[in-house]
């Protein structure tokens, strides 16, 4: 059996990442941009200085008087917060905690760390993978996968690790160790490409103190077999933005077979929010309040990553209690602000939720099995792309390209240098 210190951290051979996005104040991220638009209503509308102040929730790194530009590609203002007006920045899409798509307002004064240099290399072309970071051993994946942009915590919350699949916008420039793949293509005998690599460490990666590990097989069907499974859990990861061999472009989404999707079999309360979420395995029917929805496999209520069930963790954001453990949000705050009753919206997440994680508790033997045989068997070792020169890789490969591809704007409407 190969040590597992022989295989090579992803670290290595996806160099560049990214911390994940810290955002100073709950307040700027919401599962329902209607929620947003009410925050940044009620806090340029604050009677005085104090109020707004109090509102927004000063920091070291952001204050109402902190002078700061557009993060790239975004059209939003800059002048300081304390006179700041008009309406709301528009909200965009990340992926919170892994499998939970919610909106954040893209606005540079409002986040304390907000990564510019993730935001330059984001379209439609950009995959991630996501390092959840050393962790007790817990089920499920070790390196979560993205089309969106993610925040980089783990759905326990735990900060991990941002690796963008390209260095550049429009898919260009791997992030990739310098000759990796050409390394690949010689000890396996076969083609291989950026999304193959992703795919293969989506499926097989292992978990260390130090990261992810992902260990390379010397054997080319192995190799085959681990890409085409990395590929399902991609599509499902991304659901449905990915298509074989890592194009751009909307992919089917995913479903389940006929006679087995989750439908609404009794509404959700027409007002207020549902306070408790339960399952009756016996009839494959997740409870929330007084709703059902059904059939819902055991798989998908158990499915855990991070070392939290999934489908918890997503409704804890989203129904009437506090989770156990959760400060609740001050009265009068921004956080306090939420939607009085369900909306549909989320309904239809749930469903696709429930459908994405019980594809993946399907293939989670699969996974589990190929993950054993790629540590166990033989290795294209990291002592091996030490000898083919792959690594160390470059100081340069682990810093952010210049990326000049959008303009932007500086504090109070000054052109930004870069």
């Amino acid at each position: 059996m190969t040590a597992k210190q022989d295989a090579p951290r992803l670290s290595d051979l996806m160099p560049w990442s990214v911390a994940p996005l810290r955002l100073g104040r709950s307040w700027v991220r919401s599962p329902d941009p209607a929620t947003l638009r009410a925050r940044w209503r009620a806090l340029v509308e604050a009677g005085d200085a104090a109020d707004r102040e109090r509102l927004f929730g000063p920091s070291r790194a952001r204050t109402l008087y902190s002078a700061v530009g557009q993060l790239p590609g975004q059209a939003t203002a800059t002048t300081r917060l304390y006179r700041a007006s008009g309406p709301c920045p528009e909200p965009v899409r990340i992926l919170h905690g892994g499998f939970d798509p919610q909106w954040l307002l893209p606005d540079h004064r409002l986040i304390d760390l907000a990564r510019p240099e993730l935001w330059r290399v984001a379209d439609d072309h950009q995959r991630y993978a996501v390092d959840w970071g050393p962790a007790p051993p817990a089920p499920g994946p070790v390196v979560g996968c993205s089309a969106l942009l993610p925040d980089g915590r783990s759905p326990a919350g735990r900060p991990g690790r941002i690796h963008p699949l390209y260095r550049r916008p429009g898919g260009r420039e791997p992030n990739l160790a310098p000759g990796l793949l050409a390394a690949l293509g010689r000890h396996l005998g076969l083609p291989a490409g950026p999304t193959d690599l992703l795919a293969w460490a989506v499926a097989a990666a292992h978990p260390s103190p130090d990261g992810a590990v992902v260990p390379l097989p010397a054997d080319p069907a192995l190799w085959g077999r681990g890409v085409a499974l990395g590929e399902r859990l991609l599509w499902l990861g991304t659901r449905g933005a990915y298509v074989p061999g890592g194009g751009a472009g909307s992919g089917e989404r995913p479903r389940m077979p006929g006679g087995r999707r989750p439908y609404v079999r009794t509404a959700l309360p027409v007002s207020g929010l549902p306070q408790t979420l339960d399952y009756d395995r016996a009839e494959e029917a997740l409870l929330l309040g007084s709703g059902r929805i059904a059939p819902v496999p055991a798989g998908a209520w158990d499915y855990q990553a991070g070392g939290v069930r999934v489908l918890a963790a997503w409704f804890a954001e989203r129904g009437g209690a506090v989770a156990d453990g959760a400060t609740p949000p001050e009265p009068g705050s921004l956080a306090a602000l939420r939607p009085a009753d369900w909306p549909q919206q989320w309904t239809s997440e749930l469903l696709e939720l429930i459908t994405v994680l019980a594809l993946l508790a399907e293939l989670d033997p699969q996974r589990a099995e190929l993950a054993g045989l790629a540590m166990d068997g033989p290795q294209l070792t990291a002592d091996l792309l030490r000898a083919d020169g792959v690594l160390p890789v470059p100081p340069s490969a682990r810093r952010p390209a210049s990326v000049l591809d959008h303009q932007e704007e500086g504090p109070e409407g000054q052109c930004a240098l870069l």
